[in-house]
């Protein structure tokens, strides 16, 4: 069964998939504590600890997670002084991810067994899980790096009562401690322009990543922000196991010229009809307009040397308040 699903995935082009047995991650209760007692959680994180170790709640018969990395790059042009982070800038990964899991979804069920798909929509530790199944490691840059493709990967996830051989790593949160395969490199901590990871702690309310989808963004981060219009990759692209890594084979995550080739202008007056034939089919555009516009309009006016910006033009009340702010720091 194992092999017949490792077969169909990889005549679709998936070649980097994992398999765990579907337990309850006991040993993530204290982590998740630790997270909230201390303040580390963010908006977008589940809150019920339960909701995030027990994998039965999605599937009460579960034997088996499949995890399953997604690569998304398709070039490795560097940063320009305005971008969009590389995951945004191909189709909206929530919709690609679904649709592959759907298919091996239909696959598992083809040959006897039951399937759960999961993307963005559990609140599960797919780093970890991940991890446990063998697709890669824990990085010191919080992310799981494949051997193929580096860090640049999307997860999913598949739960199935199909009791199938799967990997173990009772060690595996020692490692994750440790960094065993980080080494000695540190290039990362150095690199991270907020200082959210260091040898201490991981603070993701203060990643550049989170602070970019914040609606309410405290002036501090303004000029740190440095022409991030939707998130980050500071901590990817001097990460040395990101240098020899292979392309996507995923046509749908190919690069959206007008997603490379940024138009600010546009994005800071662009009207409902262009947002939605444009950005929101993009990974960031579930964040809406108005928070596009504002790191737009940060990018316009902190790094542009010419042009000017017309207030009153900008339709948008929280838009505005953001154009005074902004005006008054740079």
């Amino acid at each position: 069964m194992k092999d017949k699903i490792v077969n169909f995935c990889n005549g679709i082009g998936i070649d980097t998939i994992g398999f765990t047995k579907c337990r309850v991650f006991h040993e993530l209760h204290d982590f998740y504590i630790y997270r909230k007692e201390n303040s580390l959680e963010n908006e977008f994180e589940e809150k019920d600890i339960e909701k995030r170790i027990n994998p039965f709640i999605y599937m009460e018969d579960g034997k088996t997670i499949i995890s399953v990395a997604f690569p998304y790059v398709h070039n490795f042009n560097n940063h320009k002084d305005v971008y969009f982070s590389k995951y945004t800038q191909g189709k909206d990964y929530h919709r690609v991810v679904k649709d592959y899991l759907g298919q091996i979804c239909e696959f598992i069920e083809s040959i006897g067994g039951k399937a759960v798909p999961l993307v963005d929509s559990n609140a599960l530790p797919e780093r970890y899980i991940a991890a446990l199944s063998g697709v890669g490691f824990i990085g010191k840059n919080n992310m799981v790096i494949t051997k193929k493709y580096g860090s640049y990967v999307f997860l999913g996830e598949i739960i199935t009562n199909l009791d199938l051989e799967a990997s173990s790593n009772e060690n595996l949160v020692n490692e994750i401690k440790n960094f065993t395969q980080c080494g000695e490199c540190e290039l990362c901590y150095k690199e991270c322009p907020t200082k959210s990871i260091n040898k201490v702690k991981k603070n993701s309310n203060i990643c550049m990543s989170y602070i970019t989808q914040k609606k309410d963004l405290e002036k501090k981060w303004i000029k740190l922000m440095n022409g991030r219009l939707f998130g980050c990759d500071t901590c990817q692209s001097c990460c040395p196991y990101n240098n020899h890594i292979e392309l996507s084979p995923i046509k749908d995550f190919q690069v959206i010229d007008f997603m490379e080739n940024v138009d600010l202008e546009e994005m800071i007056y662009m009207e409902k009809k262009t947002f939605k034939e444009k950005y929101l089919n993009t990974s960031c555009g579930w964040r809406g307009k108005p928070v596009l516009q504002r790191n737009a309009l940060i990018a316009f006016m902190v790094k542009m040397e010419n042009g000017e910006i017309s207030e009153k033009d900008i339709k948008s009340p929280y838009v505005r308040e953001y154009y005074n702010i902004i005006k008054n720091i740079v």
